[in-house]
């Protein structure tokens, strides 16, 4: 249970606290610290939590108050944004659990990706092209759904610093995952 996460009232006058300095999103937000959530149980503790602390619900407290019910809405808006998205989850998870994740420039990427990814970025450079972009969509996607499983699975394993060469994956499937989105609305 996140009760120990949860935002707390003073028991004595009900005056909300203000929020734990670093708090554990995961706890917040109920969920289990795993790759894997239930989105729709995310969702819920979301909608919950900022029923009772919207800072619309404070407008006749006093300004402590009012400001506290700020930072507890900022952080569960960003408690949400971080465990709603693959690859922010994942990346929290890892900041957890001390390792950093790969950067761009490491020199044991893997080539075969590079190569992949220098051939999509090409593609995307191109005049637009609703047959590339749906090639792209679809290798994009798949991309990210073989990862997904593969990042569940090395969660559940010792070896978190494999996690790094997976979530520079992640990220450059999910960058061009955001610009194709974007390309099609044009």
């Amino acid at each position: 249970s996140g009760a120990d996460a949860a935002p707390h009232f003073c028991p004595r006058c009900r005056a909300l606290q203000p929020p734990a300095p670093r708090p554990d999103l995961f706890r917040l937000m109920e969920c289990e610290r795993s790759f894997r959530v239930d989105a729709q149980r995310l969702q819920r503790r979301f909608r919950s939590l900022q029923r009772a602390l919207h800072p619309d619900r404070f407008g006749r407290r006093p300004p402590k108050e009012q400001h506290y019910s700020e930072q507890h809405s900022s952080l569960i808006n960003k408690a949400y944004q971080t465990l709603l998205h693959p690859l922010s989850r994942g990346l929290y998870l890892l900041e957890l659990n001390g390792v950093e994740p790969a950067q761009e420039t490491d020199c044991d990427a893997d080539s075969e990706f590079l190569m992949e990814i220098m051939e999509i970025n090409e593609k995307l450079a191109e005049p637009g092209n609703d047959e590339i972009l749906a090639e792209i969509e679809t290798v994009i996607k798949g991309g990210l759904r073989a990862l997904g499983g593969f990042v569940h699975s090395e969660f559940h394993i010792p070896a978190l610093c494999m996690m790094q060469k997976s979530f520079g994956r992640l990220f450059w499937f999910s960058y061009f995952g955001i610009f194709v989105t974007k390309f099609h609305s044009f």
